[in-house]
């Protein structure tokens, strides 16, 4: 597809993004790719609000399946996390259309929940990775940057390191996947390293993520665990007195499961991309 240009949906389908962001990054994009800039097209539903929400579930939902069923998008990209994209799943799966399976989902933390989903009803596109709010973090135009380069490119250093070697891979922020797990929508991840990040979750509530992910039969096949940064942790009380290495190290110990090191992912400007599966080529 050289010299074609890549055309990119947003939605919102957990909570809103300001207008002023979505300009930020468009304006990033034709800086990185002066030449042929992506069309990154903003669906007016991410800028929508209802309460929590961008949009009540019905306007979410529709918005999603509208840029998913359209020929013309190359890619759907995640605007942001937050919460509610768990609510549209059993709206959204079944109205998508073939055309829905060939584009690429690129998002991460709440978006996990229906790009778990999407991943269990065999779509080969999805994958986690940096979205439009990050370029507000530390570091974030380089994420956002790092997202497109996937998008557009699939540039190999937007990768994660363990991705490269062809292994099949997943990532989940662990709260999703663990409210995942049980569901109809449980991806099956045997043969996988699964990498799992966290952010401002108590210690605790990481221990009990943890021993849920880890005790399920299904989880218990993966290929390993690698755990990516848990920032933002609030303190314990009393002090939790372990790390979240540790307890994962712990948990991986009990039920079996390889226990492979850190990986390169977490809510900040240093989140790699990690392709559900094995890496498929655009287009």
């Amino acid at each position: 597809m050289a010299g074609d240009t890549v055309r990119i949906g947003v939605v919102a389908p957990s909570s809103r993004i300001s207008p002023a962001l979505a300009e930020a990054v468009e304006a990033l994009s034709i800086r990185l790719y002066p030449e042929n800039p992506p069309t990154i097209e903003f669906h007016p539903q991410c800028f929508a609000s209802h309460g929590h929400f961008a949009g009540d579930d019905a306007l979410r939902a529709a918005a999603f399946v509208e840029v998913a069923n359209d020929p013309g998008y190359d890619a759907l990209w995640f605007a942001r996390g937050g919460y509610g994209s768990g609510r549209l799943i059993e709206t959204v799966l079944p109205s998508l259309t073939p055309s829905a399976r060939d584009k690429t989902y690129l998002g991460y933390s709440d978006a996990g929940m229906l790009l778990g989903a999407l991943y269990a009803q065999g779509f080969p596109g999805a994958a986690h990775g940096p979205m439009p709010q990050d370029t507000l973090r530390e570091d974030g135009e380089a994420a956002t940057a790092r997202a497109l380069a996937w998008l557009v490119d699939r540039d190999p250093a937007a990768l994660e390191p363990t991705v490269s070697s062809g292994a099949l891979t997943a990532a989940f922020n662990m709260a999703i996947l663990s409210s995942l797990i049980g569901t109809p929508w449980q991806p099956d991840l045997e043969g996988h390293i699964l990498m799992l990040e966290e952010v401002s979750e108590h210690m605790y509530r990481i221990d009990r993520f943890l021993l849920h992910i880890t005790s399920n039969p299904a989880m218990r096949r993966i290929a390993g665990l690698k755990l990516g940064r848990c920032s933002l942790i609030p303190p314990n009380d009393p002090d939790f007195e372990r790390t979240e290495e540790e307890v994962a190290e712990d948990w991986c110990r009990r039920s079996g499961i390889a226990y492979l090191g850190r990986a390169d992912i977490g809510h900040d400007g240093q989140n790699k991309v990690v392709p559900y599966g094995r890496i498929t080529a655009r287009g």
